[in-house]
């Protein structure tokens, strides 16, 4: 039998991962310094950045087994549903978001945590391999990741594209554990830019922010909003990944038309509605939803689609587990259908503090953490977690692109007051106020 399968509301859009991987140069506790001036901002300022590099490359065969493999890409799925129901919460409209690349900065992070921070992390993080395994199974997914694409295209004539770039920004002269920036540089290709952040807190996130932009083409600007670096700042570890691919069977133009797109508070609106049909489309149907996988370009990457039966959006949602989207995806089938979606354009931004403290990982975030594997600093914890993505999709593929940002910092100086000169002063009861005394100070020697 023929379906036409007639795309209302999407609940999630799973992009695989794959395509080229892009590193920075390793790093090591040896920096030879080179300074790089990035291109002009829009203020005018070239904004230069100092790169340390080490003598430790990254590791190109690391010792992984199959079962490693599963468990890491099983757990990483695990805390992308888990960190959905934590953000769907503050976000009533449309939602997009890596959690391959919030889980790899995550990962570089929790490689500098040492005791319960560690285990926090790992637990909120759904990471249950050991840390000697982790991070060369990290390195292992996307050095397969790296395999993908070859031959496939992307969108507008353009060459099938997947970038993934990791990159550490610390502040100059601040101490850093050679052997957490071995673990980086080795298993995460993460290299060490050197900036400013205690005299000039805004260049360096002009810096860092431009070298996102350059990594997501362009896609994600502004990864770190004004006020999130200062001069208590110490570390950012970022992660960039932009994606680029045609359909395998793409949408003609000319069967794009005007359509009507259902929304929950039951009003309808009209957008431009895409047409296709084709055999090798994946489908399957369940109990509430339908389900549909469609290929990019070489049939190593698809979008799952999950359509929630009309009026069931919420409970279904309500209750999407990992397990339970693997369950579909694993029930898909190909055959003759009919598919017709709206095009679609958006970005999304996050904060992802409370999320990630809501998950388990609190301690990380106040001055009881222990990152004393990453430097010997007292005090040293995650100021906040920040994220952006963007995604468009039309006839010819998708274009998707995210970053990642962990900024670390020392907590915030007390303010300073000196009395050094003239001064007045009061003696009070705090309880009524009432003041009991008042005087003046203007030479506290006679």
């Amino acid at each position: 039998m023929k379906k036409v399968f007639t795309f209302l509301i999407a609940v999630i859009i799973l992009l695989g991962l794959a395509g080229c991987v892009q590193t920075t140069s390793p790093t090591s506790a040896t920096f030879p310094v080179i300074t790089t001036k990035l291109p002009t901002t829009p203020v005018g300022t070239p904004v230069s950045f100092t790169v340390a590099k080490g003598d430790a490359p990254r590791v190109t065969a690391p010792n992984v087994t199959d079962a490693q493999l599963s468990t890491l890409v099983s757990g990483n799925n695990g805390f992308a549903f888990t960190l959905y129901q934590q953000l769907k919460k503050n976000s009533a409209g449309n939602m997009f978001y890596s959690p391959y690349s919030i889980s790899t900065a995550l990962a570089m992070t929790c490689a500098g945590a040492v005791g319960n921070t560690q285990k926090q992390i790992s637990s909120a993080l759904h990471f249950t391999l050991p840390q000697v395994q982790l991070h060369p199974a990290f390195n292992q997914l996307a050095l397969d990741l790296a395999t993908r694409g070859q031959n496939a295209q992307g969108t507008n004539g353009k060459s099938f594209s997947l970038n993934i770039t990791n990159a550490l920004w610390s502040q100059q002269g601040f101490t850093i554990q050679p052997a957490f920036l071995n673990i980086l540089a080795q298993n995460y290709g993460a290299g060490m830019n050197l900036l400013d952040f205690i005299k000039s807190p805004e260049d360096a996130r002009v810096a860092i922010n431009q070298w996102v932009s350059d990594q997501t083409n362009n896609r994600i600007n502004d990864l770190l909003p004004q006020g999130s670096i200062d001069e208590a700042t110490r570390l950012v570890l970022t992660n960039a990944i932009y994606f680029d691919a045609a359909w395998q069977y793409p949408f003609k133009k000319e069967l794009t038309e005007d359509g009507k797109f259902n929304l929950l508070d039951g009003s309808a609106i009209t957008v431009r509605m895409m047409s296709n049909r084709s055999s090798g489309y994946g489908y399957v149907e369940g109990t509430g939803y339908q389900a549909v996988e469609l290929p990019y370009s070489g049939k190593e990457i698809a979008m799952d689609i999950i359509l929630p039966d009309a009026g069931k959006f919420n409970s279904f949602e309500s209750s999407m587990t990992a397990d339970e989207i693997a369950g579909i995806i694993g029930n898909l089938k190909t055959g003759d259908l009919r598919v017709t979606m709206p095009k679609f354009k958006f970005d999304s931004s996050f904060s992802l503090k409370n999320a990630l403290s809501a998950s388990g990982m609190s301690v990380a975030f106040t001055d009881s953490a222990d990152f004393s594997a990453i430097t010997d600093q007292p005090d040293f914890e995650i100021g906040d977690v920040v994220h952006k993505a963007f995604v468009a999709v039309d006839e010819a593929g998708t274009e998707a692109a995210a970053a990642s940002g962990v900024i670390m910092e020392i907590p915030s100086l007390p303010i300073s007051i000196t009395v050094d000169h003239p001064f007045i002063f009061l003696i009070r009861d705090i309880q009524t106020g009432a003041i009991l005394f008042v005087g003046r100070v203007m030479n506290p020697a006679n």
